[in-house]
């Protein structure tokens, strides 16, 4: 598995259900999130995905 890019460590450290969530997950739907969050551009964004984890 890919390593986490900075901003989605640090967006899921902020929100530890979507931290629980996300470690949960096999390892292919955690590389699936490793990569959307690749088109992540902004902060904010990085916010707004990790939210849409926990839905």
């Amino acid at each position: 598995m890919e390593e986490l890019p900075l901003g989605l460590g640090m967006a899921l450290a902020q929100h530890p259900e979507a931290m629980a969530r996300f470690a949960g997950l096999s390892e292919e739907e955690q590389q699936a999130i490793i990569d959307g969050a690749h088109a992540v551009r902004s902060k904010q964004e990085m916010q707004a995905y990790v939210e849409n984890l926990m839905k």
